[in-house]
């Protein structure tokens, strides 16, 4: 049997599966009996496209120029990307024009590579202070706009947990702590990811 496309995620505490879930093993430990697997949209997307494998790449806390570092290490061997973050540069009141260049440049890396790549966007965030929000539509629109420049599937994030009546913010039952998603929210984002890159990959076919 043929093996599945591999997808590498990289990415943030969100792609990362914070605060249940630790990609790197020694990490996880801390958790203890709170890990949970189904803390990953990455775990869920595989349930909704079972004919790829995904890699979660994710690292808690991580800025776009600190995960772009990362880059070239989650390739090895991977057939897709996708590149998720922002948030972090958000929070630490970087310059979200440079984030946009950050995810940009991982887009075409994984484009230069010919890999089928995917950008997500940055989702609401609870706890943020005065302004973020603001600041979080503001990177949003350059996230939509570097997807659509480069030709590559936006993975609308924001919009998929966002509560409809409060967008800057998402509802209860989708955030375990107001800065990431519950368990329900990251499988709303893998029933979102995976058949988006099942269709990219079957376009290629």
């Amino acid at each position: 049997m043929a093996a599945r496309p591999l997808v590498a995620c990289i990415g943030d505490s969100i792609t990362a599966g914070s605060p249940l879930w630790e990609p790197n093993p020694v990490l996880r430990v801390e958790l203890g009996e709170a890990a949970d697997e189904h803390s990953q949209w990455e775990w869920w997307a595989e349930r909704f496209a079972p004919g790829l494998a995904f890699r979660n790449h994710g690292v808690n806390g991580e800025r776009t120029d600190e995960i772009a570092a990362r880059l070239a290490d989650a390739l090895d061997g991977a057939d897709g990307l996708v590149v998720q973050g922002g948030i972090n540069d958000v929070v630490h009141r970087r310059s979200i024009d440079d984030a946009a260049r950050n995810l940009a440049g991982m887009v075409e890396e994984g484009l230069r590579r010919g890999l089928v790549v995917a950008l997500a966007d940055v989702l609401p965030w609870n706890n943020g202070y005065d302004g973020a929000a603001g600041l979080i539509v503001h990177l949003n629109e350059l996230v939509h706009a570097v997807a659509a420049d480069l030709g590559v599937p936006l993975l609308p994030f924001h919009d998929t947990l966002a509560d409809p009546g409060r967008p800057e913010r998402m509802p209860a039952e989708l955030t375990d702590d107001g800065n990431h998603p519950s368990v329900e929210g990251h499988r709303l984002l893998g029933q979102v990811v995976g058949p988006v890159l099942e269709a990219a990959f079957a376009s290629r076919a």
